[in-house]
């Protein structure tokens, strides 16, 4: 009766092709960027976008369930297409911020404005004028105008897409973050 070790010393010193054992991948797992900014909102109306509301700097429809402008001073660090997430945890400016109330209008977003020069370090989720409408002190107002200025809020790259192909909805979105959890969602 051959045993196993008989085998794999033949097999070894024979000169036989021998199936090389798997290694498990030790490379570390990447880890995707966080920034901490502050967090405002906005309306796809004339007086807070350009003459052309519809239209995002990137050239995307201006989408407000999933469109999310950024400062110009992270062009570099969120470039058009990527995927974020926003955390409200670590808010320090709970007396201006209504990020507990609005966050059922945040979700997962997708870059595709650009604030006005002034602002830096900042973040601004687009939110539809018809339907994002929150109740504040006896009367109901638009979601943007109740979230105000959310400082220290972080957000996490979640992936990236083609700008051409922005999903449409906040679910086709998260599915699409869930199906391919990766840093390159295309």
């Amino acid at each position: 009766m051959i045993t196993l070790g008989t085998l794999m010393g033949f097999l070894l010193f024979s000169g036989a092709n021998t199936v090389t054992p798997f290694v498990a991948n030790t490379d570390p797992v990447p880890t995707l960027p966080s920034y901490t900014v502050a967090l405002t909102a906005y309306n796809a109306v004339p007086e807070q976008t350009s003459s052309h509301p519809l239209m995002t700097a990137s050239g995307a429809y201006s989408n407000p369930e999933v469109i999310a402008a950024r400062s110009r001073d992270f062009a570099n660090e969120l470039p058009f297409g990527t995927i974020i997430e926003l955390d409200g945890s670590n808010i320090s400016s709970k007396d201006t911020c209504g990020y507990d109330v609005v966050k059922p209008y945040i979700g997962y977003r997708v870059i595709g404005d650009v604030l006005n020069a002034v602002y830096t370090k900042r973040i601004d989720i687009l939110l539809d004028t018809k339907t994002n409408y929150v109740a504040s002190d006896g009367s109901t107002v638009n979601a943007a105008n109740v979230l105000g200025i959310c400082r220290d809020v972080t957000v996490h790259v979640v992936g990236f897409v083609d700008i051409a192909h922005i999903p449409k909805t906040q679910a086709e979105l998260a599915a699409l973050v869930l199906k391919n959890n990766s840093l390159a969602i295309k």
